[in-house]
């Protein structure tokens, strides 16, 4: 759409906030550092094998760091991010964002929404800014629960293995994908 201004807004932009807020996904860098979206029913699986897969983050390392960032504020645009953890000065954004993408591609961090910069119009403009913040302060507890006999005809609750996520993941993507190599497929999840 132009405006009288001169100025254009392509709706196309918008698409993926709704989808993240309003829809049952999830938004990241999850796919070899690019970004795509997980349903909420994968979430937890992809979770449980990715961060079964990656360590966690060690004390007092920058990642630890970010993610405490995170917890102390709740959700950050990156670039406020970026700053509340000191990485403001010259050639710090590539580095800073290699560090999100690492966490993102571990299941640490999410996009919770996206901002939008206005022009001197009031407009919203461009792709937006990732609000960010933790799986589980968006999700609630990230590993689901699976209902197990216990012996006595009742069910107990237990955890999948990061291993039964990998398989049920990879069966999924088996019957979508049935022209995917085993190879390519296990690209995708891990």
């Amino acid at each position: 759409m132009v405006f009288d201004d001169g100025g254009w807004d392509w709706p196309l932009w918008k698409w993926k906030g709704p989808i993240v807020t309003e829809g049952r996904c999830v938004y990241g860098k999850f796919f070899a550092g690019k970004a795509g979206f997980v349903s909420k029913d994968w979430w937890p699986d992809l979770c449980n094998y990715r961060r079964a897969s990656r360590p966690a983050p060690a004390e007092g390392s920058i990642d630890e760091a970010i993610l405490l960032t995170l917890a102390e504020h709740g959700s950050l645009i990156t670039r406020e991010l970026r700053a509340a953890c000191g990485f403001d000065g010259a050639w710090m954004r590539s580095k800073f964002d290699g560090y999100i993408t690492r966490l993102q591609m571990a299941c640490r961090i999410v996009t919770e929404d996206f901002v939008y910069p206005t022009d001197k119009h009031g407009r919203e403009y461009g792709w937006g800014w990732s609000l960010l913040t933790t799986p589980e302060r968006l999700l609630g507890q990230t590993s689901p629960p699976d209902p197990s006999p216990n012996g006595e005809g009742n069910f107990e609750r237990r955890w999948r293995t990061p291993q039964e996520s990998f398989d049920r993941m990879f069966e999924h993507l088996r019957r979508l994908l049935p022209e995917a190599t085993d190879k390519q497929i296990t690209k995708l999840i891990k």
